[in-house]
Parts: C-alpha cells; sequence; structure tokens
C-alpha cells in the first residue's frame, strides 16, 4: 500500500491553495456543550499544520447520525465553537451548508491560512447512499468547493472504515493524502498485529458481545490474555452455564462464544472472566446494588431481576494485575456503566492499570469511542496511555484483518 502523506503535500506546496480535510468531529454533546474535545483535540495538529503553510483550509466532517437531512441537534456548530476556542490563533469559520451556497461561497472567499468547516456531510443523503453514483455526484460537489488546484487529506480515522464520499469517493476525485492521525493510528495498530511485546493483553468491553465477535475471532491465538467485561461478558457467563438475571444477554451468540471459549486453550490463548459482580436492583445511579459471585448473580438478595452493571472488586484487582504485567495492552470497551460514578469502579482499575503499565515502559492502546471518554470521564490525562486512538469501529475492523475502504481509496 503507497499512501502518499501530509509531509509530501506540505513538500509541494499548499499556499493559495484550498486543501480538503475531512476530520473527525463527531464529539458527543449535551445539549450545544461538547462534553469529550479529545476528536477535536485530535484533529487540530493537521489544520494548523495546513493553515500555517498557507492553504485555504476545508474541513468536512459528521456528528451523530442524522437521516440524510439538516437536523440542527447534529449540527458541527457546538465542535466548531470549541475548536476555535482550543485554537484561537486559527481563523475558523463555519459554513451553514456542506456544499450549497454558503458553502461555495465562503469557501471561495477564503484567505490563506483560514480554516471553513463545512456542515454536517451526513446532512446529505448521498454521503452515505449505497449508490456509488449518488456518493461520486456528492464527493465532485466537495472537490468542486477546492477549485483549480485542489488537494485531500483524510485525518479521519475514525470514519475510514465507511465507504462514504467524504471519505472514499472523494479519494478518487481529488489528488489524496493521507493525514498525520491517520498514518499514526495505523503505526500503532500494525504493531498490535505484527509482533508485539509479550505478554499481549486485550481487554475488552461494551454492551455487545456481537459487536465485537470478529476481532475475538482474529484474537484468539495471537493475544496472550482476553480480560472480558461490561455488558458482553454475561454471554461468556451463559455460555458457562450461569444464570445471569436480568442481565444484558444475547442468548443467539451463546453457541458462538462457547465455541471460542473451547477453541481458545488449543489456540493458547486464556479468556479471563470476573469472579464478582455489582448487581443492582435498577438501571439508575442511585440504584439499590451488592456484588455477588459471577456464578450466583441470581442467588443475590434482587433475585432473577438483579442488573450486572460492573465487574466487582476482586476482578478489578485481578485484571489490573494482568495488564500490569503485560508487555502489550488493547483496551476496547468500558468494563460497566461508567457513566453513574457507582459503577465506574472496574473501569477506574483498568484505566489505572494501563497507566501504571505506560509508567513501566509498556505499550498500551486505548481503543477509542467509549473507552476514551471513560479514561477522560474519570479524570486520567491523554499523556497517561501509549496512545489512544480516536477510531473504535475503525480500530476493530483493522484489528479483525478486513480491508478499510478509506484507507484503500487513497492508495495510488
Amino acid at each position: 500500500m503507497t499512501l502518499h502523506t501530509l509531509g509530501d503535500l506540505l513538500a509541494e506546496g499548499v499556499r493559495g491553495r484550498h486543501v480538503l480535510i475531512r476530520s473527525d468531529l463527531n464529539v458527543p454533546l449535551d445539549g450545544a456543550t461538547v462534553t469529550d474535545d479529545g476528536r477535536i483535540r485530535a484533529s487540530l495538529p493537521v489544520i494548523t499544520a495546513l493553515a500555517d503553510a498557507g492553504a485555504r483550509v476545508l474541513v468536512a466532517a459528521h456528528l451523530g447520525r442524522p437521516k440524510g437531512a439538516p437536523e440542527p441537534r447534529y449540527s458541527l456548530a457546538p465542535a466548531v465553537a470549541r475548536m476555535a476556542e482550543l485554537a484561537p490563533a486559527l481563523s475558523v469559520t463555519r459554513a451553514a451548508d456542506t456544499t450549497g451556497e454558503d458553502a461555495r461561497a465562503k469557501a471561495a472567499a477564503l484567505a490563506d491560512g483560514a480554516v471553513l468547516v463545512l456542515e454536517n456531510v451526513r446532512f446529505d443523503a448521498r454521503e452515505t447512499s449505497k449508490d456509488d453514483g449518488d456518493r461520486a455526484a456528492f464527493a465532485a460537489e466537495l472537490a468542486a468547493l477546492t477549485g483549480r488546484r485542489g488537494a485531500y487529506v483524510d485525518d479521519a480515522f475514525g470514519a475510514v472504515h465507511r465507504k462514504h464520499a467524504s471519505v472514499y469517493d472523494i479519494a478518487k476525485a481529488l489528488p489524496s493524502y493521507q493525514g498525520d492521525l491517520v498514518r499514526t493510528e495505523l503505526e500503532v495498530l500494525r504493531k498490535l498485529t505484527g509482533t508485539p511485546a509479550r505478554p499481549y493483553v486485550v481487554v475488552l468491553g461494551g454492551s455487545k458481545v456481537s459487536d465485537k465477535l470478529a476481532v475475538i475471532d482474529n484474537l484468539i491465538g495471537k493475544a496472550d490474555t482476553i480480560l472480558v467485561g461490561g455488558g458482553m461478558l454475561f454471554t461468556f457467563l451463559a455460555a458457562q452455564g450461569h444464570p445471569v438475571g436480568a442481565s444484558l444477554l444475547e442468548t443467539d451468540q451463546i453457541p458462538v462464544v462457547r465455541d471460542y471459549l473451547d477453541r481458545a486453550a488449543a489456540a493458547g490463548t486464556t479468556f479471563v472472566l470476573p469472579t464478582d459482580i455489582v448487581v443492582a436492583a435498577t438501571f439508575a445511579a442511585d440504584a439499590a446494588h451488592e456484588v455477588v459471585a459471577a456464578d450466583a448473580i441470581e442467588a443475590g438478595r434482587f433475585g432473577a431481576t438483579g442488573l450486572g452493571l460492573d465487574i466487582g472488586p476482586l476482578s478489578g484487582a485481578a485484571f489490573a494485575d494482568a495488564v500490569k504485567g503485560a508487555g502489550t495492552v488493547f483496551w476496547n470497551g468500558p468494563m460497566g456503566v461508567f457513566e453513574f460514578p457507582a459503577f465506574a469502579e472496574g473501569t477506574r482499575a483498568v484505566a489505572a492499570a494501563l497507566a501504571q503499565n505506560t509508567a513501566n515502559g509498556g505499550f498500551t492502546v486505548v481503543g477509542g469511542g467509549d473507552s476514551a471518554a471513560a479514561v477522560r470521564t474519570l479524570g486520567f490525562d491523554d499523556a497517561a496511555f501509549g496512545h489512544i486512538s480516536t477510531g473504535g469501529g475503525a480500530s476493530l475492523e483493522f484489528l479483525e484483518g478486513k480491508t478499510l475502504p478509506g484507507l484503500a481509496a487513497l492508495d495510488r
């Protein structure tokens, strides 16, 4: 794979040229407030590098899942406002549309070194269309904003697994380059899929085991240990024959998980499941709760109506010990409902262990999405970890061994 880099583009010269960057500004919001600006911070270095070199920078991005038409709650306005706060030296404005009259006028008037953020690309149904012609037409409109000497930089690793117009088709419409964020993500993931320092420990959490099946399948025989937490752990417990009360359970995946458990031992991979669980009466921050043995959830005081919302303290300590002693750690998915303080301790224990491992020279990767939000919510600094990915789904698909459309489009 030959991917031209941001360095290559800067060496060609960008002063006076329009450069369209696909950034990842898909940040969580509380109304009009950005609650985790990690992706904005991660996007700024490439935007700033091009602006400092005199480029007329156009930024394309999405936020949320609008249904192909403008929805105010998914506007990029809060993300743009936060970008301006984080980088006051940049001249940042926003277009009211994506490729419409306002975007065209503001792009044409853009000064050297200035930044224009286009409105949410998913406000146009052609962005995610399954029809190649629709996507190509939208990509052509995006490319037209860049004028005669335009260029495209993909710096949104979190979207490279999508065959979308602003990720895939645009790379065929303009001279295309790999952004530094994408380059760094690939370097990190290649370390995980190459010859990682041993022991190689993978920590998987989150709600659904079905979201992780392919990556689990690909990690068997490659990872030394897979620690399982979050809502997905209950399908593993059920596969071992344990009752799980009213906890999240994907019954249709039990046979698949049982097969993984059977195969893992022969392949040299050890699955480690929690030995204790924090079980609650209801799904609420102030719910009554207790710690019970993982194989006795329904024997607790909430019986068959109890909900497992976190791994227990003994499990948190055991998971932390496994992480601290690893040469390489990849973590994707919180251990419990970290948004509720009473059910955040399992996630906190894993995060603290990763930070200690990093300080001791281990290679640690926090795999994006909810994991990244969790460590920041719990007060950990990004610098405490080897790498915090901006692409949860893209990272998992790379680890599954899939070809990612956005990367394939950059190969030339």
